[in-house]
């Protein structure tokens, strides 16, 4: 098996196939038990055996290539189903053993129009029928491919797609979701921005961090970070948060941190935090206050910022905002 490749999988079948190669898409279907990667999960695999991405954590790669392999020679696609032992689930570091279905999809109908939507940073999924391969990209309005599916079907996909929900439908069709990163917008180019950044960025958000001081947005500390040189006011009238955005200030002072936070609660964001003591908190509330926003809205601020876990260090603060933020986007608190 040739090792993997370290791009995004659906941009590297992309390439693949502008290359001429053939090519298939390993989805995870459904899981039950113990499942190192979650429903939706992509592996892409290339005709001579190259993958990227991963179904399983490393149990069932190397079949589930081959699989690929042969439904890309016979143009075919398959439902897989495995078992993953309590022997080979220790192997890779699990607890326990699981079941799971992976659908492999020669060449993706519809992969030039997902490549646009998800380019264009659009909730969209693509419907696929996992009998006969046939697809159709559900991207706001508009409909494209070959599956045809009810009016009813299609709204249940649009359902799942604001639940941002991926999985086998009622129907039997396969439901891929796919929604842009989620941002991470810090103001304040400080020590616990120094850590915080790069965790995020691990986590899988696009993050930026706003400071007007050059040398501190600048820092080598934040290198391969976005960083924006500019008062928050203006910078976050640009970013212009949504529901999938965090707003975390870390500042301590009200010319850098108040104006974000205003910024932050006239908008959708689904997370907003404050560095702080109790204190200073309060006293940042009561501006608030008198700048017009209501009890409800201040209520939004999480402060001061991060899960109470003792966090002491730089490093340790950006833990615990990083888990909040996290458990605020699953929709846990």
């Amino acid at each position: 098996m040739t090792p993997p490749t370290t791009l995004d999988p659906l941009d590297q079948l992309a390439a693949w196939a502008r290359d001429g190669r053939g090519v298939a898409l390993a989805t995870v279907a459904a899981t039950w038990g113990s499942s190192p990667r979650p429903v939706g999960s992509h592996m892409a695999v290339a005709d001579n055996g190259e993958f990227a991405g991963s179904v399983s954590g490393g149990c069932i790669e190397g079949a589930v290539v081959e699989a690929a392999r042969a439904a890309i020679a016979s143009g075919k696609p398959q439902m897989l189903e495995y078992g993953v032992t309590n022997e080979a689930a220790w192997e890779v570091g699990l607890a326990c053993g699981g079941r799971i279905q992976v659908f492999v999809q020669p060449k993706p109908v519809v992969l030039e129009e997902l490549q646009a939507a998800r380019a264009a940073h659009r909730l969209c999924a693509v419907v696929t029928d996992t009998h006969s391969g046939a697809q159709l990209l559900v991207d706001g309005d508009t409909l494209s491919g070959d599956l045809c599916l009810s009016d009813d079907e299609v709204m249940e996909a649009r359902g799942r797609i604001a639940a941002d929900k991926s999985g086998i439908a009622p129907y039997g069709h396969l439901v891929r979701v796919y929604a842009p990163e989620p941002r991470m917008v810090i103001v304040g180019a400080v020590h616990i921005a120094q850590a915080l950044a790069p965790m995020a960025k691990i986590a899988g958000f696009a993050v930026t961090v706003i400071d007007p001081r050059e040398g501190f947005a600048k820092s080598g500390a934040l290198a391969g970070i976005d960083a924006i040189v500019a008062w928050p006011d203006e910078a976050m009238a640009g970013i212009e948060p949504d529901a999938r955005t965090a707003v975390v200030t870390l500042t301590h002072d009200p010319k850098l941190d108040d104006p974000a936070l205003a910024a932050a609660l006239k908008s959708e964001a689904f997370y907003i935090g404050a560095l702080g003591s109790r204190k200073t908190h309060a006293k940042r509330l009561e501006r608030l206050a008198e700048a017009g926003f209501t009890g409800d809205d201040i209520a939004r601020i999480h402060g001061p910022v991060g899960l109470d876990i003792n966090a002491l260090t730089p490093a340790e603060i950006a833990v615990s905002i990083l888990a909040q933020v996290v458990a605020a986007l699953r929709r846990e608190l």
